[in-house]
């Protein structure tokens, strides 16, 4: 079958049947000058060799089809844009929450919760090791009470939210559970993504609180959990942001979030877990850099050799299971404190190769956060980017408008050939957890990221603003601060909702969670129980802490 008898099909069939369901944006889509844009740009015909034909099949196909090298549904953008999400949460629950009341009369489609640090490592916001931290990169949510103060006037059955939390994952997924319980929002109708990503934390964060096996027993946990209970939120959201953030390069980006992902997937199926069931719920998270072409290559080469991977590996046959669905985030590492306006262009330049690339979700970084938490200011333009993109840019209006350029395509191949080769590196370290511990992932990326450096140092790598083209008289942009009252209304929320509980419940629930750490049940029932019974993040995390220890990095 040629390619246009192939895209005949594909028009007729799939295509037809998904348009059906989800009726695209306009009737007709077309330019300034009445040139009409295609469902799908193809080779012209005659332009491919006999040979090239079947090569064309295999490595592109056709959105929503394997191998997705075009995309994982049908129309992509022409249906509905990606959710548009802004990443915030700082202060305390009242502050963030009027924060996401904000950005959704700005029109952001989808929640975005940042956490603090000592939220994200399972320390309490009166626990000592949480002084000076309360509130300052993230929302501190230690209880149930916390949480439904930060989803006030948040219709869960309506929004999209994402968590980006990990080592405390099942505690803020069960807070999360227990305010829709409050709000009679049946969990099969909770839609997002929780982060739950504890092989990075290794590789390249930090953010850890228990050693990897028991780390990766815990993000098991979630899957398994998720995949009986709320089967349409996504349980994890392998991350190769954080990974990029530390230093790696494209190559290295893609490999190492597809080997963590491999090994979740491993893992689940060790535990009677259908791959074409769960699979269907796993999300990645990559990071949008400055390299336009690379980036657009990253992210297609990505989702061919998953799809490859789930079914030569894992014998996965449903399509949705070997799709690829990640959200996007632009560079936090490529923004400069030097002439902050500039990182306005860079998160352009990067947002558009995410949705060059066919992203389902995207947040944009605001141009002041190499200076501190954005402002509403600097926020709603980081959203008006996204929106530009959406509405005026067309860029949206075909699946994957790039394909077929020479560039573009050698990237993608020669990308996708790079992290082969690194994951069957991971392979023969016994996947990722002994990568990790022999500290081979580790060991490349700070490589990558010393080279960097370096050729920024050489003037080799040229960063506007900071090594070239600087300005003597550069004016600070008015940053956001942290108001001090926050923290006194966190500390005095937490007080009165310990003061008010039944000490012995919490201490009976809290025994119960242990027997079951120390067993190999899954733990999150009983987290949940436990948080019911007002229990506190802290008191969770610190009743695992004696049973599995806690990870320090040698």
């Amino acid at each position: 079958m040629s390619v246009q008898e192939d895209y005949i099909r594909w028009l007729e069939g799939p295509r037809k049947a998904f348009v059906a369901k989800a009726r695209e944006r306009r009737e007709k889509f077309e330019t300034s000058s009445g040139c009409e844009i295609p469902p799908l740009a193809l080779p012209a015909p005659g332009a491919l060799a006999p040979h090239g034909e079947a090569d064309y099949t295999a490595k592109l196909g056709f959105p929503g089809e394997y191998p997705f090298t075009r995309g994982v549904y049908p129309s992509m953008y022409r249906g509905r844009f990606w959710t548009m999400r802004q990443y915030a949460g700082f202060a305390d629950a009242e502050e963030s929450n009027k924060r996401y009341r904000y950005l959704m009369q700005q029109g952001v489609t989808g929640l975005s919760i940042a956490f603090d640090l000592p939220t994200q490592i399972g320390y309490d916001s009166d626990h000592a090791m949480a002084l000076g931290e309360v509130g300052k990169v993230g929302v501190p949510v230690c209880s149930s009470a916390d949480m439904a103060v930060l989803l006030d006037g948040i219709p869960l059955d309506q929004a999209s939210t994402s968590m980006t939390i990990n080592s405390s994952a099942a505690c803020l997924l069960a807070f999360y559970l227990i305010e829709a319980d409050k709000q009679n929002v049946p969990w099969a109708k909770l839609r997002g993504t929780l982060q739950n990503d504890l092989l990075k934390e290794f590789v390249a964060r930090g953010t850890y609180i228990y050693p990897p096996r028991p780390s990766l027993r815990l993000t098991t946990d979630i899957i398994e959990f998720c995949a009986r209970e709320v089967p349409n939120f996504n349980a994890i959201s392998i991350s190769g942001y954080h990974i990029r953030e530390a230093g790696s390069t494209a190559a290295q980006e893609i490999a190492f979030t597809l080997a963590n992902g491999l090994c979740y997937v491993e893992h689940a199926v060790k535990r009677g877990l259908d791959v074409n069931d769960f699979g269907k719920n796993l999300s990645f998270f990559f990071n949008g850099h400055n390299n336009l072409l690379e980036e657009v290559a990253k992210y297609r080469a990505a989702r061919r050799l998953w799809a490859k991977l789930m079914r030569e590996r894992f014998s996965a046959t449903d399509e949705k299971a070997l799709m690829l669905r990640f959200h996007t985030q632009t560079a936090g590492s490529m923004l400069t404190a030097q002439q902050p306006e500039n990182n306005i262009v860079r998160t352009a330049l990067q947002a558009l190769a995410a949705v060059l690339g066919g992203t389902q979700s995207l947040h944009t970084n605001s141009y002041d956060e190499a200076l501190a938490l954005p402002t509403e200011k600097s926020v709603n333009i980081a959203l008006r980017t996204q929106q530009i993109l959406a509405y005026e840019s067309g860029v949206a209006d075909t699946p994957d408008p790039l394909a077929g350029s020479y560039l573009v395509e050698q990237l993608t191949d020669e990308l996708e050939a790079k992290a082969e080769a690194l994951i069957a590196a991971v392979d023969e370290r016994g996947g990722s957890v002994g990568a990790i511990e022999q500290k081979f992932m580790q060991g490349e990326i700070a490589r990558a990221a010393l080279q960097y450096q370096r050729g920024i140092e050489r003037g080799e790598q040229v960063v506007v603003g900071v090594n070239k083209f600087q300005s003597a008289d550069e004016a600070q942009p008015e940053l956001q601060g942290i108001n001090p009252e926050a923290t006194k209304r966190q500390l005095k929320r937490l007080s009165e909702f310990k003061a008010g509980r039944d000490g012995a419940l919490v201490k009976k629930s809290l025994a119960e969670l242990s027997d079951t750490a120390t067993g190999d049940g899954n733990l999150v029932p009983k987290i949940l129980a436990a948080l019911r019974s007002k229990a506190t993040l802290g008191e969770v995390c610190d009743t695992m802490r004696a049973v599995f220890g806690e990870y320090r990095d040698s």
